[in-house]
């Protein structure tokens, strides 16, 4: 069986014990972001599956909306990714 090279591990294990792999993540042609592919994304770049530069890459995102994403879990959880949800989420972090 023939693996493909790539950089980065191929899978990593979550806080909650599960494995999390490349097969995971939204297909690279992703443009309809709904909550649950932000949360894949952002899970992929605070456990080391995807560096910010190859989620960036990966996906088209600038770094303003990664960091975005990235800040809004660590601030309110993966509900704050939701889009009925973000303006009430913003209005706390102002």
């Amino acid at each position: 069986m023939y693996l493909k090279k790539i950089d980065g591990p191929r899978a990593v294990t979550l806080p909650d014990g599960s494995i999390m792999t490349r097969a995971d993540l939204p297909h690279p042609e992703t443009r309809r972001w709904v909550a649950s592919r932000k949360a894949a994304v952002v899970r992929a770049v605070r456990h080391g599956l995807l560096t910010d530069e190859q989620a960036m890459e990966r996906y088209a995102l600038s770094a303003e909306e990664l960091a975005e994403w990235v800040k809004a879990v660590a601030s309110h959880g993966e509900e704050a990714l939701k889009a009925t949800l973000v303006q009430r989420f913003r209005e706390h972090d102002t």
